[in-house]
């Protein structure tokens, strides 16, 4: 099977899906799609994506857009202890937690930030703090968002929660933190955007 990930060593969204497929084993090539030459708003990236966004997960033509649907496809089929029966729901809910809190968070003021995106900075800043002080709160009782032990949650949220600080929010979160530790301390971890490389 050839299996290929494009992405974009910008993207923290690109990054969690290189996270999972590295921490998970999975044997694939990686793409680097050009952002700021606007590559991803014109063919044949469109062709893969009309929506013209990164990551893109191609596995022998079947073609997979959006992040959290190439991770929770990833660990379906290659890391069912990423993701266990019994707590598809409470892993669900973490991975829209990513898409809709942290997105329009972190992401948000991030992309003003970082790379000159206008938003609503104020709201996006607020909307990012609310979403931190939900994970601290989770994480001061587990050691992980779901059960026991690490889950694709963990490695869904972990991308945004890692960028924090570019989209400038600042704070004192030490459960969230030693989280973060334990994340990298996983073996195959590779920091953004360091993880884009291989």
């Amino acid at each position: 099977m050839c299996t290929v990930l494009y992405v974009s060593p910008l993207s923290a969204n690109s990054y969690r899906a290189k996270l999972v497929l590295d921490l998970l084993g999975v044997s694939h090539e990686t793409r680097k799609v050009d952002l700021r030459t606007g590559e991803h708003r014109r063919q044949p990236f469109l062709s893969l994506n009309p929506l013209g966004h990164v990551p893109v997960l191609d596995e022998d033509g079947r073609i997979i857009r959006d992040s959290h649907a190439i991770v929770f496809h990833v660990a379906q089929r290659h890391g069912k202890p990423w993701l266990p029966d019994a707590v598809h729901a409470e892993i669900l809910q973490w991975l829209f937690f990513d898409a809709t809190e942290l997105h329009h968070g972190i992401g948000l003021a991030r992309n003003q930030l970082h790379f000159g995106i206008p938003t609503n900075l104020e709201a996006a800043q607020s909307r990012a703090t609310k979403a931190m002080g939900v994970l601290e709160a989770r994480l001061k009782a587990h050691d992980w968002l779901v059960g026991d032990s690490p889950t694709l949650a963990d490695l869904a949220c972990y991308p945004f929660v890692s960028i924090r600080d570019q989209a400038g929010i600042h704070g004192a979160w030490p459960a969230l933190e030693a989280w973060s530790r334990r994340i990298e301390a996983l073996p195959g971890f590779r920091s953004m955007p360091h993880a884009m490389d291989s």
